[in-house]
């Protein structure tokens, strides 16, 4: 039978049986070796309909959210029909893993397909409902860039009781719904966390107002897209904080260090431009300096937050209005956006490449337990942006000359970002197991933001490499003399440092930082689940997993 959708097929013909048998005699004359392929994914085959109703609705865009779907029908079947168990023993990627198939052993990585597979493996006490099958899922093949441990992203067997024509109807109603599917059935949903509050902790590419507040506020043309006058966001609007925020109906952060009009009744925002996860050699306002709200401070700030928070409530007037109830601290999302200082700091000290990433594992080391101790005060919902593509950023290309990438970035920088969101993700796997009660999501920004600097003219983006607010050379940045919004004298000519005339199709706002219209994009692309792990959309970050 066929089941149409984009190419992918369903088939249990005689020539995809094997004729061996599996088990008892008993077994083995009634039941074959079946096989169901979903593969070869094919653009032009979106109109099939096969005798099972199946009505393809996907598009080119959905494979983010099929992939993250198949994952969530194969571990909610084993939990909810019973024995799962780990089978992958193949150390080897990409091959096909299914001996019976006649393409065995070609290389996943040059074709675009999922590859998902049932097969039967064991009879079951009653040959009427029962076909154990087996599911093999593979993962559409990334760029180059991606780790190759990503590439298989799940593997597992499972021996249900169950008809095999229901496994079909549920696969095929799932993966055509003519909808973004949140569900296959009521028992195979994950529900949607309510999230009272957001405590975000990072760097500039997350702070509402913490830098502007304490140490540089920053000038105009900052804020002109969004805010139309600067809103202490360094950039020229609105950050993925800041559509966080708001896709869960909540408003935008205050900066925690920012005592003018606060209000935290939702949350809070840690983050300060220039922070670092550990404390840095050279301190703000010195020249080239960081500062000084580490995250280790930002997690005191928080923890002082929490204590007098509860005392301002008990008092009562208008002031407990503006603080978190009690109870939002262990149902709130954690969020945070930090670490790309750190490299940065070591660049601009003149290590070396290798100096760079031998201080890894200490900022890692650093960043857990900052984790650990706000696990210890009651947070449970952990959500983890990895650093970004440092090296395609125009503060990088313009001081540090390198060898480019495809993308024109610098590929020894962006290496180095690479090695930091490997120990990451590391450390987030190892914090699942060391707090047990903890939802931990990490969340792969670095894929999405390389991706408009590798193709910006499908996210209508030009001159991805060029900040648009700045002055001078090729990269259009120059911070060491004129960075956005400043004014010098130069032979009596005052020249300033303005905006583009179109941030919109910019990638880069300053040099440094985001514009509005990219971190648009990437918080729609990560917000999906499409590039977390576990794969939930950030709405269900209270979940550990998809069990």
């Amino acid at each position: 039978m066929g089941c149409g959708s984009c190419g992918y097929e369903l088939n249990l013909s005689s020539n995809n049986r094997n004729t061996s048998t599996i088990g008892s005699n008993k077994y083995g004359k009634s039941i074959k070796r079946g096989i169901i392929s979903f593969f070869h994914i094919d653009d032009s085959r979106f109109t099939q309909v096969d005798e099972l109703q199946c009505k393809p609705h996907f598009s080119k865009r959905s494979w983010g959210l099929f992939s993250r779907r198949t994952k969530l029908l194969c571990r909610k079947c084993g939990k909810h029909i019973g024995n799962a168990y780990d089978d992958y023993t193949s150390s080897s990627f990409p091959l096909v893993l299914d001996g019976s198939d006649s393409s065995s052993g070609r290389e996943l990585s040059k074709c675009r397909k999922y590859d998902v597979r049932i097969r039967s493996l064991q009879p079951s006490n009653s040959e009427e409902c029962g076909t154990p099958i087996f599911v093999t899922y593979l993962s559409r093949p990334k760029a180059p860039a991606a780790t190759a441990a990503e590439h298989l992203l799940l593997q597992h067997s499972y021996s249900p009781r169950i008809n095999i024509k229901v496994i079909i109807s549920l696969f095929c109603s799932y993966m055509l719904s003519s909808h973004y599917i949140t569900a296959l059935r009521p028992a195979l949903a994950i529900k949607e966390c309510e999230f009272p509050a957001i405590f975000n902790f990072g760097d500039s590419n997350s702070d509402t107002g913490g830098l502007a507040a304490s140490i540089y506020p920053s000038p105009p043309p900052y804020g002109e897209t969004y805010f139309h006058i600067p809103a202490g966001r360094i950039s020229d609007g609105r950050l993925i904080i800041d559509f966080l925020a708001k896709s869960l109906g909540q408003p935008f952060l205050s900066a925690y260090l920012d005592s003018l009009g606060a209000n935290f009744s939702h949350g809070a925002n840690f983050a300060t431009g220039s922070s670092t996860i550990r404390l840095p050699n050279r301190i703000l306002p010195a020249p080239g300096g960081y500062s000084p709200f580490t995250l280790t401070i930002q997690y005191s700030q928080f923890l002082q937050l929490k204590n007098r928070s509860q005392l301002i409530r008990d008092r009562g007037g208008i002031f407990a209005s503006l603080m978190p109830k009690e109870e939002y601290f262990s149902k709130a999302l954690y969020t945070f956006d930090i670490g790309q200082n750190d490299l940065g700091e070591g660049f601009f000290a003149n290590l070396t490449i290798q100096q760079v990433n031998a201080s890894i594992p200490d900022i890692i080391g650093s960043f857990s337990a900052n984790i650990k101790k706000i696990y210890d005060l009651g947070g449970r919902s952990f959500w983890i942006h990895n650093t970004g593509p440092i090296g395609c950023l125009p503060y990088i290309l313009a001081n540090f000359p390198s060898q480019k990438d495809e993308a024109g970035c610098a590929k020894s920088h962006n290496e180095v970002a690479q090695q930091f969101n490997h120990n990451l993700k590391e450390a987030t796997v190892q914090l699942r197991k060391d707090l047990r009660l903890a939802a931990i999501t990490y969340v792969d920004v670095y894929s999405v933001k390389y991706s408009l600097y590798k193709e910006p003219k499908k996210y209508g983006f030009e001159l991805p490499l060029v900040g648009c607010c700045g002055s001078g050379g090729k990269y259009n940045f120059n911070g060491r003399t004129l960075d956005c919004g400043r004014t010098v004298t130069v032979n009596g000519r005052q020249i300033f440092a303005g905006s583009c005339k179109r941030p919109y199709v910019k990638v880069n706002w300053d040099g440094i930082h985001y514009t509005e219209a990219a971190a648009k994009i990437v918080f729609d692309k990560i917000s999906t689940g499409a590039f977390s792990d576990p794969p939930l959309p950030f709405k269900q970050a209270c979940h550990r997993s998809l069990d």
